[in-house]
């Protein structure tokens, strides 16, 4: 029981996160970030073009191991471990567009369409459905694609977390920095991006009746 309680406890511990965010974080930050950090936006921005490479990759990587594998190839350990993070961010970048129409969610500034935003209008709030890029803040997608390929090599790769957190982090940093995202959208955006990652590598990571070791 102990076991399967961890998991839930920690499926549970996003929404009062982000709700949290969305009460006391979420408006003060944008305002911090507009307001202080407007001199150095060039380089956050720059952070956030990290994640660029991600979905062509992702793409690429998976087109070549579904041609490989009609050629006879039959990926060891390493070969699966890259599977799973090209279906990781795969996965994440097809949820992350779902939700963002679900939730609705104004963005902290007016980036496209003269969508209406918070540092303008002082427009905060959810608006389920309502469709439209001025719409569409949560959870953050840059976020999600880069945790998902990261979440899905945290498990083989122990001693190299924190090579691959800094990616996640840096991304964070420039999202917040150039007042792109609220907090709680990259909140929500990091646990969809590892329940990927975590959920391809659980897919990928083992042989049939073979369990999963973690490389030394």
């Amino acid at each position: 029981m102990g076991g399967r309680l961890g998991p839930l406890l920690v499926v549970a511990s996003c929404p009062v996160l982000v709700t949290l965010c969305v009460a006391f974080v979420d408006r003060p930050a944008a305002f911090l970030s507009h307001a202080d950090l407007a001199g150095q936006r060039w380089a956050l921005v720059a952070l956030t073009h990290l994640v660029d490479p991600v979905p062509p990759l992702a793409v690429a990587g998976a087109a070549s191991a579904g041609l490989a594998a009609l050629l006879g190839w039959r990926p060891g350990a390493v070969g699966r471990s890259l599977i799973a993070c090209c279906l990781a961010a795969l996965v994440a970048i097809a949820l992350k567009d779902q939700l963002k129409l679900a939730f609705g969610r104004l963005w902290p500034e007016t980036w496209v369409q003269n969508n209406p935003s918070l540092i303008r209008d002082d427009a905060y709030g959810f608006f389920p459905f309502h469709g439209g890029p001025g719409w569409s803040s949560f959870p953050s997608g840059h976020t999600a694609m880069m945790t998902a390929p990261m979440a899905a090599l945290w498990g083989r790769l122990p001693r190299w977390r924190p090579i691959l957190a800094l990616p996640v982090v840096l991304v964070m940093v420039g999202l917040f920095g150039a007042d792109y995202h609220f907090v709680g959208d990259m909140v929500a955006g990091l646990y969809l991006g590892a329940a990927c990652g975590v959920g391809a590598a659980a897919l990928l990571g083992r042989r049939p009746g073979t369990p999963f070791a973690p490389e030394p």
